[in-house]
């Protein structure tokens, strides 16, 4: 019974004076404080009635920003909209929206910040005046250095109104993951080869040419391509596959093998080699080939299109270094052109490979 007493008189006072704030004094705020310590003593000391005077209208002003900060910070909520693709190394704008659920008191003078694994992020938002029943948005730039995946723990909102002398902040609760790609930069890819002589029925997955076969439909094909007759037939998605002159397959194989995971220098050959093959996947993609990757225990089948760039670069951004003696993936594809990336391949970052088969 008492431990629900207290546990009643906590939420009580939840209640009345909101989620739980942190307040740290300014610059300004200490030489305030100073300055009302020394006028108080000297009032005590004296007795004088015009410094006890001055002194109460200190006082009232602390307990004044105390009123008007709480007001700022209550009734305000958070959302984040994290942008749908986040490059390592490349700056992006993160968007922070504020609602005032007060229905007649105005917020103002309000700094939003992200926190990362309890630690704020470098940037913040700031908000002038935030209107009863209104929502305003705004935005920061921010930079990931590396690729993976990134927790939001949540935000934390910070007022200095009404008279600047204290910093009165209260963490808001909400988690996001952020997926950060692999970083790119600009590639040279090589002129599709030509095809050899005896070699001309070698496909593409296309619309041109003479029909070739029937596969089943996967996310990105263009689904003017899909034969609906059998389709109905097979209980699933069919597509018509059109021969072309020109080879458009393509296999981007990462060694992600790492001996010793305490090697910086080898890790960081790894990361290199995954922006190269991430640089390569999107550079593949956007010339209309249907790429596939494959690594030590790693495999993501062929497709094409933007949903399939962005299942390759999910599967580059969570790529874990695995040991050496793990296997690569995956079969050859005999007529696909293969791109070979790793920590050993050369310098710069990919190495075309004899075609497979």
């Amino acid at each position: 019974m008492k431990r629900e007493g207290e546990a009643s008189r906590r939420g009580l006072w939840r209640r009345l004076v909101g989620p739980r704030r942190r307040l740290r004094l300014t610059r300004e705020g200490q030489v305030f404080l100073a300055m009302t310590v020394g006028i108080g003593l000297a009032a005590i000391n004296t007795g004088n009635n015009l410094l006890y005077l001055v002194l109460g209208w200190l006082l009232s002003l602390i307990v004044a920003s105390g009123a008007l900060s709480n007001a700022t910070l209550r009734g305000v909520s958070v959302r984040r909209r994290v942008p749908t693709r986040i490059f390592a190394g490349r700056p992006f704008a993160m968007e922070i929206a504020l609602e005032n659920r007060k229905t007649r008191l105005a917020s103002y003078s309000i700094e939003v910040e992200d926190l990362l694994d309890g630690r704020p992020l470098d940037k913040r938002c700031y908000f002038l005046k935030l209107p009863p029943g209104r929502t305003q948005s705004a935005s920061y730039r921010h930079t990931f250095p590396r690729r993976g995946v990134y927790r939001l723990d949540g935000v934390r909102l910070i007022t200095r109104f009404p008279f600047g002398l204290f910093s009165k902040s209260r963490e808001v609760p909400g988690a996001d993951e952020v997926l950060v790609y692999p970083a790119v930069r600009p590639v040279a890819l090589p002129a599709p080869r030509s095809p050899r002589h005896g070699d001309a029925s070698q496909t593409r997955l296309g619309r041109r040419g003479e029909f070739f076969g029937l596969r089943e439909y996967r996310d990105g094909d263009d689904s003017r391509a899909i034969h609906w007759h059998s389709s109905a037939r097979a209980g699933r998605l069919l597509l018509r596959e059109m021969e072309e002159e020109a080879q458009r397959r393509v296999v981007i194989e990462i060694d992600n093998g790492v001996a010793d995971l305490e090697d910086e220098a080898a890790l960081e050959a790894l990361e290199d080699a995954v922006a190269s093959a991430a640089s390569l996947v999107i550079a593949y993609l956007r010339r209309g080939y249907a790429v596939r990757v494959v690594a030590r225990g790693l495999e993501v089948p062929w497709s094409a299109g933007p949903s399939h760039e962005h299942r390759l670069l999910r599967a580059l951004a969570l790529l874990a270094p695995v040991s050496p003696s793990v296997a690569m993936s995956g079969r050859v594809e005999p007529g696909a052109e293969m791109v070979r990336v790793g920590p050993r391949a050369p310098a710069s970052g990919a190495a075309r490979a004899a075609e497979a088969g």
